[in-house]
């Protein structure tokens, strides 16, 4: 169950961040086409927020209406999905993936099941690795990720990108 506070977010390069105060309530799972679709991905992760404490703290998401009733928004630079909006509703659901903290929000339910892929319940059986598996080359290529990273921090900044050091 999520706490009211602060959530802060946005997307990959820094582009667009928003500020959500209060409870994120009902947060899911969403399996549904659409949302596949929109995400590049299974499922997407979400959670409402009321309309009247959430804003846009840094630049302006792109819209897609996805359908009659709702619009996606995004980052247009990065193309980080970070909204799925009714616009009539008085809440906005963020993309828990985009939270600067998404830990913090567990999802309490599916929704959209009759499109979850088959398969997906198997997931947790799959082996899994670390990123830096201690082999040469994987730590040579974590090294230069980490060294070239250019995804903005998981915390607000005055301004993004940062100045270039002169």
């Amino acid at each position: 169950m999520s706490i009211a506070r602060i959530y802060t977010g946005g997307c990959q390069c820094g582009a667009v961040r928003y500020r959500a105060e209060g409870t994120l309530s009902d947060p899911h799972l969403c399996h549904c086409r659409m949302c596949q679709k929109a995400a590049g991905n299974y499922f997407m992760p979400l959670a409402n927020a009321k309309r009247a404490t959430f804003s846009i703290t840094r630049g302006a998401p792109g819209w897609f209406r996805s359908s009659g009733l709702v619009r996606r928004g995004f980052c247009f630079l990065c193309g980080t999905p970070l909204f799925y909006d009714m616009p009539e509703a008085d809440f906005i659901n963020i993309v828990l993936g985009s939270l600067d903290d998404p830990y913090d929000v567990r999802p309490l339910t599916q929704s959209g099941m009759e499109s979850r892929v088959p398969w997906f319940s198997h997931l947790p059986e799959l082996p899994g690795s670390e990123t830096d598996t201690g082999d040469e080359a994987s730590t040579e290529r974590h090294l230069a990720i980490l060294e070239s990273n250019r995804q903005h921090p998981d915390y607000d900044t005055e301004h993004w990108p940062p100045e270039e050091e002169t």
